[in-house]
């Protein structure tokens, strides 16, 4: 049997992440994903479903794959699908450092850091020493995000975005090299939440067939380095299509759209709604004789708010369940009903 035969056989998973949505006054009242252009989709994977969502990707991500909420922090998480954890030798503690304006003893989430991540990324390299007898690791990503882990057992309770929280101040070394960097910055700094060590991972749902996830977040990466899949950091959204395709041909694939999530914390519909359209003439131009194709959403993104809205929420698919539309799927069976019915 060739690759391509067996390829047909397997399941292409997409998430277009945050793709719910509030109804916008600047789309006549509708959603971005109601008024984009995606024939592909509606023709394609023309049986839509329901299920619950959760409010961030990893918790989604974890139910959906294993039939259980995740029972580790998100840092991490997102520090194995950066490679700052290793899943034979977890002992390090992670932190997720998100760019955050403090000022008026509030955290400002910020999302619209690219004017000033060079200079927050220069300034946590040059404070780092401050850190250095917990002999600090660090990786950067979208936006100026990053992922430190540390020889440390300090776990704080912090708070985490999209939703401006009241500022914690941090004791200790950790405190004094925030403190370092957004005095640099003038109040700007890269804010830790979501911290903890490595705990308890599920077994991955045994229909699965060798999965590779295709993300440019570690999130998406982490939670599929987690269950022992392949995984592969691809930056650019054109560039994981050909990549996605190829993979397919060995198992299944998790291609993962960020970007949705990403403009919708901007509160910008239109790029929201352009991002599902690319999206959708890529997924034309790679994918038009696969079966088996699963487009599910993790949680809404308000473009109004920039907050993340926990609601039920759609995933379209070329399997036909024969279940009406109107009924909510439950999520930590979802993965196991869909390839049980498979093509």
């Amino acid at each position: 049997m060739s690759d391509s035969q067996i390829g047909m056989s397997n399941v292409l998973f997409v998430l277009l992440d945050g793709a719910e949505d509030h109804p916008n006054p600047l789309l006549d009242g509708k959603k971005p994903y109601e008024v984009a252009d995606m024939p592909f989709l509606k023709s394609k994977a023309c049986h839509k479903y329901t299920t619950t969502g959760r409010g961030y990707t990893h918790l989604f991500l974890n139910e959906f794959f294993t039939g259980h909420p995740p029972e580790m922090s998100r840092a991490a998480i997102e520090a194995m699908g950066v490679g700052l954890l290793d899943i034979k030798d977890p002992k390090r503690t992670a932190y997720r450092l998100s760019p955050a304006e403090i000022h008026n003893n509030t955290i400002h989430w910020s999302y619209h850091a690219e004017e000033f991540k060079e200079r927050l990324i220069a300034s946590v390299d040059r404070n780092l020493c401050i850190l250095k007898e917990y002999d600090p690791q660090i990786r950067y990503f979208i936006g100026g995000r990053a992922i430190l882990t540390m020889e440390s057992d300090y776990v704080p309770e912090l708070p985490g975005p999209p939703v401006d929280a009241p500022l914690v101040r941090i004791p200790g070394k950790l405190g004094e090299f925030l403190k370092a960097v957004w005095t640099d910055m003038d109040g700007i700094t890269d804010y830790p939440w979501g911290c903890g060590k490595f705990g308890k991972q599920y077994e991955i749902v045994p229909s699965i067939n060798n999965m590779t996830v295709i993300s440019n977040s570690p999130t998406a990466l982490g939670v599929c380095a987690s269950l022992g899949c392949d995984f592969k950091h691809v930056e650019n959204v054109e560039d994981r299509f050909p990549e996605a395709k190829e993979a397919l041909k060995h198992g299944d694939v998790f291609l993962h759209i960020d970007e949705v999530d990403e403009y919708s914390h901007q509160k910008d519909p239109f790029k929201k709604k352009e991002i599902l359209e690319r999206t959708d003439r890529l997924m034309s131009e790679y994918f038009s004789d696969v079966d088996n194709i699963i487009y599910f959403v993790d949680h809404g993104t308000s473009c109004v708010t920039g907050e993340h809205i926990l609601m039920n929420v759609p995933l379209w698919t070329t399997i036909d369940l024969k279940k009406p539309e109107d009924e909510v799927l439950p999520l930590n069976t979802l993965v196991e009903t869909l390839l049980a019915n498979k093509r």
